[in-house]
């Protein structure tokens, strides 16, 4: 079959894990430096099929260990074949070997993979069932891909909030890839929020074992009620009760809970939800506290109570409202 007459998907895939070969080979048997990898992390960034055809081409070339019979022999079978002979067999080798295995993850991706796209606009709200009987419910401004395979299940958060209710089955781990980490269930529900510069992990119930991508921090067992918040290099582990998570996940619900909340955190809630956005004139407003439960969508009622409760001011300025002193 040739390209035209090949359907748009199979010829995807195979661009892609073409590309994906070229990549391996320079990275493993060429002159390598900084600008390439920046390269290459780029490349990966790109699309979540990029990555997906990476790691396959990686752990394919892990498994055969094609290369092991034409190391160089040590002592004095060594001195006997010349270097540049080996050196030129291994590096020939080589590339024959990844361009049969980018061959065959593309036949792999074409027949077994299946990835579909979920997306909630502003305010809005999905939920998604699985055909292993897993749940997952996103929230406003989501983006939300499943590649549900033979040997795994892998779903990848590019951006807004999802609560996951998963069947567990430890033969097909499920895992869920957020910014730079890794969430793998042990019989789980779970909520995990990605914005553009911010992770956070919460644990409702179960354990689940988060991994950072570039495999340099050993992974870690969270437990019911442990909270993970990363931005950056930081990271910052929290413990939160039964009742501090459920107030969380009111927006399955439709509602914000504010418990002692800023208002600023407050009104940066409101503007995730909304068309309208809310803005605090000072930062002395900003700091004053908040206790109550509001829809997620009624601007009006909030910017009501905090008039109410606080004897602010809030002007409409066509997009926007202010609140100020």
């Amino acid at each position: 079959m040739n390209d035209a007459n090949r359907p748009a998907s199979v010829s995807a895939a195979a661009d892609i894990e073409s590309s994906a070969a070229a990549w391996f080979r320079r990275r493993h048997f060429w002159d390598w430096s900084e600008a390439d990898q920046a390269e290459l992390d780029n490349w990966l960034r790109q699309s979540f099929a990029h990555r997906i055809a990476y790691w396959r081409l990686q752990g394919a070339w892990e498994r055969t260990g094609r290369l092991a019979a034409l190391r160089p022999a040590t002592g004095e079978q060594e001195s006997i074949a010349p270097r540049k002979g080996v050196a030129a067999a291994i590096r020939i080798a080589a590339v024959a070997a990844v361009a049969i295995i980018a061959s065959v993850a593309v036949a792999f991706y074409a027949m077994s993979s299946r990835e579909e796209v979920y997306a909630t606009g502003l305010g809005g709200h999905q939920t998604v069932r699985l055909a292993d009987g897993s749940r997952i419910e996103l929230n406003t401004s989501t983006l939300l891909r499943v590649a549900d395979g033979r040997q795994s299940r892998t779903i990848w958060l590019d951006r807004g909030e999802a609560f996951f209710q998963v069947k567990h089955d430890a033969a097909h781990p499920f895992v869920v890839v957020a910014g730079d980490r890794r969430v793998t269930d042990l019989g789980t529900e779970f909520v995990i929020r990605c914005d553009t510069d911010r992770l956070r992990i919460a644990v409702v119930d179960g354990r689940v074992r988060l991994e950072a991508q570039d495999s340099t921090q050993p992974p870690a067992l969270l437990r019911k009620g442990d909270v993970v918040i990363t931005s950056g290099r930081q990271t910052l582990v929290a413990s939160r009760s039964t009742s501090e998570l459920t107030n969380d996940l009111a927006w399955r619900r439709g509602v914000l809970v504010f418990r002692h909340t800023p208002l600023a955190a407050a009104v940066d809630e409101f503007n995730r939800y909304n068309n309208e956005k809310l803005v605090i004139a000072d930062s002395a407003v900003a700091r004053l506290t908040l206790n109550g439960t509001f829809h997620t969508g009624d601007v009006r009622q909030f910017t009501e109570v905090v008039q109410a409760v606080f004897g602010l001011r809030a002007e409409n300025r066509g997009q926007e409202t202010v609140i100020s002193r």
